[in-house]
């Protein structure tokens, strides 16, 4: 038996170095610390992988009511990485992948970045995406939910901007396999909000994020969730797989719980982190390129807020959300806070996730 390293999995040396005729093309770019994390998480043998992705591939047969339009092998092994090289379990996702796009035809007409829908959801934020990623090598989506003007953005669209998104960040092997979390901000989200996250609009969210797509999230946290989004929470739980549920927190506004699961040098300094605070055009610029602009729906003022623009109903002016910072959360100062020593002691999640 040979020496046990007492390193964390993903900081161990990989065995193979040395040894790259086993790595095959499809994990060239990989670090040896991916590639090792892979074998031993994901049950990845570089040996037998092109094996996996055409049993996956053969399978295709079996669902003549789909239509599978891509099939590559590299497209195939984001599904076997989604499942841990479970290949029935690929191409169940693989499966359902194509299936949610037949049902919901509409959704991905014109599913790109400068689709007006899905430009306008990027320009306000949704879904925000930090520059590095976590100590797991894992990429953080940010969600800031009181930035959600129902006059401008449909929920649709909001989905449909947050599925482009992952759509383009999957594309990268390592995050493939060291996967995504996200971060929902609740604060200021208002009941008159909540109450457009219908049952219905709800399921789809949940059959195209956790059904639908081969994205690896190692854990959702809500923050300042207000007592409606725990009655929403419980609604859609039995629509959630019992490993999702167990990765959903709910921190309220208890920074010492997230900080646990999330160190605070890469989270922005809405959420307690070092980094500074997160502006809400990065991950649209990035997208758009040229083709971005804050349009003219918002005034800047040097804060980047966002304003509304001015309603002639003093009825609607009341009912619509208040203005939004763009460079920054809503959160504000002190809202979120760190526990003393002792005061809580339970860094679970508020509810009993099962």
């Amino acid at each position: 038996m040979g020496p046990v390293s007492l390193l964390p999995k993903y900081q161990q040396v990989n065995p193979w170095k040395g040894d790259l005729a086993k790595m095959t093309h499809l994990q060239a770019g990989l670090s040896p610390e991916t590639i090792e994390k892979a074998r031993l998480e994901l049950n990845e043998n570089p040996d037998i992988l092109h094996q996996d992705i055409q049993q996956v591939r053969d399978m295709i047969i079996t669902r003549p009511d789909i239509g599978f339009l891509r099939t590559d092998d590299a497209f195939i092994l984001r599904f076997l990485r989604a499942r841990k090289f479970h290949q029935a379990d690929a191409f169940r996702l693989l499966a359902q992948y194509f299936q949610y796009r037949q049902l919901n035809l509409d959704m991905f007409k014109n599913f790109k970045a400068d689709d007006p829908g899905i430009k306008r959801a990027l320009i306000d934020g949704f879904p925000g995406v930090l520059e590095n990623r976590d100590h797991y090598g894992r990429k953080i989506l940010l969600l800031f939910a009181a930035n959600w003007d129902q006059s401008r953005n449909s929920f649709t669209d909001i989905l449909r901007a947050i599925l482009l998104s992952l759509e383009v960040l999957i594309e990268d092997p390592e995050l493939q396999i060291n996967g995504f979390l996200l971060i929902i901000d609740w604060s200021n989200f208002s009941f008159k909000q909540a109450s457009k996250l219908t049952p219905s609009i709800l399921r789809l969210a949940i059959e195209g994020l956790q059904d639908s797509f081969p994205a690896r999230f190692g854990g959702v946290h809500f923050v300042n969730q207000p007592w409606y989004i725990h009655a929403l929470y419980t609604l859609i739980k039995p629509f959630l797989k019992d490993k999702t549920r167990k990765r959903i927190f709910l921190h309220g506004n208890n920074l010492n719980s997230l900080h646990q699961l999330i160190h605070p040098e890469f989270l922005p300094s809405e959420f307690g982190g070092t980094l500074p605070p997160y502006d809400m055009g990065t991950w649209a610029r990035t997208l758009l390129g040229p083709d971005y602009s804050d349009e003219n729906d918002y005034t800047h003022t040097s804060y980047n807020a966002m304003h509304v623009k001015h309603t002639s109903s003093n009825l609607e002016r009341e009912c619509s959300p208040k203005p939004m910072k763009r460079s920054q959360s809503v959160v504000e100062a002190g809202t979120l806070k760190h526990e003393e020593k002792g005061e809580n002691e339970n860094t679970q999640p508020l509810l009993a996730l099962d």
